[in-house]
């Protein structure tokens, strides 16, 4: 099986080592975790019980969060850290 090395910072490692199972290889953690997916109907009716403040208040820290990955990925890749 080929073999292809990637660089990772201390905090994507981290995050990485804790997801690895007993005996299982990094790729394997990297596949399964990728790998994942529900269909969106398991979602269906999950909020429905949330006032719409809170809905709103969750929208708009996932936009920051998804901004600030986002950043940090573009900044990973133009090789700043």
């Amino acid at each position: 099986m080929e073999t292809t090395s990637i660089a990772l910072d201390r905090e994507a490692y981290d995050l990485l080592k804790r997801h690895k199972r007993p005996g299982e290889t990094f790729s394997q953690v990297v596949k399964r975790l990728a790998g994942r997916r529900r269909p969106l109907s398991s979602f269906a009716g999950a909020w429905k019980d949330l006032p719409a403040n809170r809905f709103r208040e969750i929208a708009a820290e996932r936009k920051r969060a998804r901004r600030m990955d986002e950043e940090r990925f573009d900044r990973l890749l133009r090789g700043g850290g």
